[in-house]
């Protein structure tokens, strides 16, 4: 695995882990805001480190997250291609024409939904990762 593919799986599963916990632990208007940081972040590193990935097995990926995204469902790299594309529209919804009653729907599927995606890619990168070396 090429060095850049190292550092966006390191980054991602620390970010990863940091939303875990900012979602689990989430009490108030200030930690939900936190937790919503947190998920843009994982969002943007997940798309490029799932970019990364499959280029480090020679296949190329387009630059956008929906055509990313939908590589890495092709190539097994997440088990339903669905919440990853809502992923897209939620965060364009956060950066573009926040609401704070949307904000606090995407919160509910970033607790309910996307955490279970970003899980299943870093156990799923981090297996074949382990299987190339």
């Amino acid at each position: 695995m090429r060095e850049k593919v190292k550092r966006f799986l390191n980054d991602f599963e620390k970010a990863f882990k940091n939303l875990k916990i900012a979602v689990e632990e989430s009490v108030d208007d200030l930690d939900i805001d936190g937790s919503i940081k947190r998920f843009e972040l994982c969002y943007e590193l997940s798309w490029k480190l799932i970019k990364e990935y499959l280029a480090d097995k020679g296949i190329v990926s387009h630059n956008n997250p929906k055509d990313t995204f939908k590589n890495a469902f092709a190539n097994n790299l997440i088990d339903n291609e669905e919440p990853w594309l809502k992923m897209i529209e939620d965060r364009n919804c956060l950066v573009h024409t926040y609401t704070f009653e949307e904000s606090r729907n995407i919160f509910e599927r970033i607790k309910g939904s996307y955490v279970v995606s970003f899980n299943y890619l870093l156990e799923t990168i981090k297996h074949g990762s382990e299987e190339d070396e």
